[in-house]
């Protein structure tokens, strides 16, 4: 598969969206890294971060943690390399708790994106779907998530949306090679 500049990948909690990125990334051919914005702050994310290791395990992916600082690891990756972020929703939940400007972060987010001289293939939840949250913390993030995707859907090449594991192409055309599995 042959990656546009910039994919989106977007989808529910458990949508598939993780593991559809993956498979992007590795029909690439291109050295592979994995830009992590989780934090294994309790038991449960925890074992979601250790599951998403092991299905990367052993298939070459270089891993960089980047919980907050996503812009700066991104500007990092080298020609011949493709980097997938996953994902900006944590990447938002951490700024948000921190109490940092997700605003001013995702502007700097979009001008590495758009210099990258890389494939980046970004993963993030799509919270559209959902009812109006009652607490006034969960409808900042909403709004704020919301945009953060609308933004980067406007400068993707590619945008993918994921529900129970099924892959549907919103914007753009993915470039399979003939010997490309689908995702």
């Amino acid at each position: 598969m042959r990656l546009p500049p910039l994919t989106l990948v977007l989808g529910g909690a458990s949508s598939g969206k993780s593991g559809i990125a993956e498979r992007m990334v590795q029909q690439s051919g291109l050295a592979k890294v994995y830009i992590a914005t989780a934090e294994a702050l309790d038991g449960e994310m925890a074992d979601k971060v250790s599951a998403h290791r092991a299905r990367r395990a052993g298939q070459g992916w270089r891993t960089v943690e980047a919980p907050r600082e996503t812009a700066t690891a991104l500007s990092q990756i080298e020609t011949g390399e493709v980097a997938l972020l996953d994902c900006i929703s944590l990447w938002l939940t951490n700024l948000i708790i921190d109490g940092g400007d997700w605003e001013e972060e995702t502007d700097l987010l979009l001008e590495v994106l758009i210099q990258m001289r890389a494939p980046v293939v970004l993963v993030s939840n799509e919270v559209s779907g959902g009812i109006v949250p009652e607490n006034r913390l969960a409808r900042a993030f909403q709004r704020a998530q919301g945009v953060i995707n609308q933004r980067l859907a406007a400068e993707a090449d590619l945008v993918v949306l994921v529900t129970a594991g099924l892959p549907q192409v919103l914007k753009g055309q993915p470039q399979l090679d003939p010997v490309d599995e689908p995702w």
